[in-house]
């Protein structure tokens, strides 16, 4: 361990522990990762002090010492420097700082478990003496630690250390009876394995595949909150690929095993769900966004459903649009919110679109960025470089991919969305003494589809002249032009299957 610098704030508030005659002691993740040389991610203090003691001691309120009975929450209010609202005897004291994972430093009285008959929380809470016998409560040996701010020793009475050092996911105690007070331990096995780069010990892998269906009692919310923290480690496909050898992946992600030994075609030297993995893998290497990487797991998850033929020319036909539908369903079920939900299967959906320098025109380029929107370019592009790699091609950004960066840069100024044109929809019922309705969606539509031929035409006069000619033809005429407006042939759609085509001369 090296001399790693504790917060003042969690050492002021342990000298306070110790000079009110309490033990404190750092817990958990803070110690392990202390050791592990990493920055924690939290700091938690264990203390012999009750609940109400804690709150004594921090109370910004005169007191005669720990003896003075402590106010109720209700009088305390807004002038107690504490937070207590749980059951568990974690109490938040509030400091000074102004970094967010300081300003609140949550302080805990030892503690032990009753029995978890649902399988999420204990069914009573007892406090203990001892620091040994709060950490014997505790999932993984290298989470059962403690350590004594001031002379910096180390409680270790499940050798943990010896674990770290060996980097191995071992329980505390019976692996099975651990998984079975709290199911997530299941899963966090495994994402501590993958965030560490350790090895599940054997006792406690087989008790994680023996017991995989105590997951189904387990909240969604609490499985989305573990799963997200495992796909953003820098191994998430390692995760991903643990869960399914432990059997887990069938409880939270089983479309995602359709893909398992289904062969592509001479395009691919991978399997479909090989391949999921190598492009997860990059994006999780280069460090991308959430909505990147979720985006890499889920782009082709629709291809064994939409696989036609075997061998070197089978095909995947509209695969994106599928596996757009398929993210959607199981983000929604594991509980993400609706903006990550639309922006992972929007970067799904348009992974497939199609760039050949000389083949693709600057109206391409605009129709392109109104369809994506130009605030998703970035992250497609960073979807389509992981694809590639995953594919086993030796270039993540080639020439095709620069190119078409440097035609986007070409035209991001030009119009390429309806409140963009210089005539709107108000404009537009002035012009033609029409109320609103449909008619005014469709002439905007056509015009929209002029300006993306030539953004020149992008004035008031002009567009006014021509929604005048529009709005003559008959209903029927009208709305078939702007459908067609709408419906106009995308020059970046499915790259893959039209590359294909004019190899093996496919309509």
């Amino acid at each position: 361990m090296k001399n790693f610098r504790i917060p003042k704030e969690v050492i002021e508030i342990s000298q306070k522990l110790e000079k009110a005659g309490f033990e404190a002691y750092l817990v958990g993740g803070c110690v392990r990762d202390i050791l592990l040389n990493r920055e924690p991610k939290d700091w938690d203090i264990a203390t012999s002090a009750k609940p109400e003691e804690i709150q004594n001691i921090f109370s910004r309120r005169p007191s005669d010492g720990v003896g003075t009975p402590t106010p109720s929450l209700a009088d305390v209010g807004a002038d107690s420097n504490t937070i207590y609202e749980n059951q568990f005897g974690t109490v938040g004291v509030k400091t000074e700082s102004e970094k967010p994972k300081l300003k609140v430093i949550e302080v805990t009285t030892y503690r032990i478990e009753g029995k978890y008959t649902d399988k999420r929380h204990p069914d009573e809470i007892k406090f203990a003496k001892t620091i040994e016998e709060d950490l014997g409560r505790r999932d993984f040996t290298i989470n059962a630690l403690a350590m004594n701010v001031a002379a910096k020793e180390i409680i270790d009475p499940f050798n943990g250390q010896e674990d770290l050092k060996n980097k191995i996911i071992r329980t505390v105690g019976d692996p099975e009876a651990r998984f079975s007070e709290d199911a997530l331990r299941l899963m966090r096995a495994v994402r501590f394995a993958a965030e560490l780069g350790f090895t599940i010990e054997e006792k406690t892998f087989a008790a994680i595949k023996k017991q995989v269906g105590l997951l189904e009692m387990i909240a969604k919310e609490r499985i989305k909150d573990e799963f997200k923290k495992m796909i953003m480690t820098e191994d998430a496909a390692k995760g991903i690929d643990l869960l399914e050898e432990s059997g887990l992946l069938k409880y939270i992600i089983p479309e995602l095993r359709e893909g398992i030994k289904v062969k592509q075609n001479r395009h691919h030297i991978y399997t479909v769900w090989e391949h999921i993995l190598k492009t997860l893998d990059y994006s999780a290497k280069k460090d991308y966004s959430l909505e990147v990487r979720l985006a890499s797991l889920f782009h082709d998850i629709g291809k064994p459903q939409t696989k036609r033929g075997e061998g070197p020319d089978s095909t995947f036909y509209g695969h994106e649009v599928v596996s757009a539908k398929i993210a959607v369903k199981i983000l929604d079920r594991l509980r993400f919110s609706k903006s990550l939900i639309e922006k992972v299967s929007h970067l799904v959906r348009y992974h497939m679109f199609y760039y050949n320098v000389g083949d693709v025109t600057e109206a391409g380029v605009r129709r392109f960025l109104a369809r994506v929107g130009p605030e998703n370019v970035d992250d497609l592009i960073k979807v389509r470089e992981a694809d590639r790699i995953g594919s086993g091609v030796p270039k993540a950004v080639p020439y095709k991919l620069r190119h078409l960066l440097f035609m986007i840069e070409k035209v991001k100024k030009d119009p390429i969305l309806p409140k963009m044109l210089k005539l709107n929809g108000n404009d537009l019922m002035e012009l033609l003494n029409i109320k609103p309705g449909p008619k005014v969606g469709f002439v905007l539509n056509i015009l929209l589809e002029e300006v993306l031929d030539d953004p020149k035409r992008n004035e008031k006069e002009y567009l006014s002249k021509r929604a005048v000619e529009i709005y003559k033809l008959s209903d029927k005429e009208l709305k078939k032009l702007s459908d067609k407006a709408k419906e106009f042939k995308e020059e970046f759609e499915s790259g893959e299957e039209e590359e294909m085509k004019k190899k093996y001369w496919v309509k």
